[in-house]
């Protein structure tokens, strides 16, 4: 399977991976690489819980718009 992630760097310099296929399924680290590693532990974790619970996968449709400025 394939997610999209999202990554950003907080105040405190901290790398905050997101995967908003997934609410909630956020995690961090110290360095890139490992908010990336936390972020995989994060979505199987997920998605282990939703099997063990019988849920489906969250249903996001995605989309780009264009702004003119």
């Amino acid at each position: 399977m394939k997610f999209r992630i999202l990554i950003e760097v907080d105040e405190d310099g901290a790398f905050v991976a997101e995967c908003p296929t997934l609410p909630g399924c956020l995690t961090e680290g110290k360095t890139r690489a490992e908010a990336m590693d936390n972020i995989k532990d994060a979505i199987k974790g997920y998605l282990e819980s939703l099997k063990k619970h019988n849920q489906p996968l969250p249903s996001i449709e995605e989309e780009i718009i264009e702004i003119s400025m």
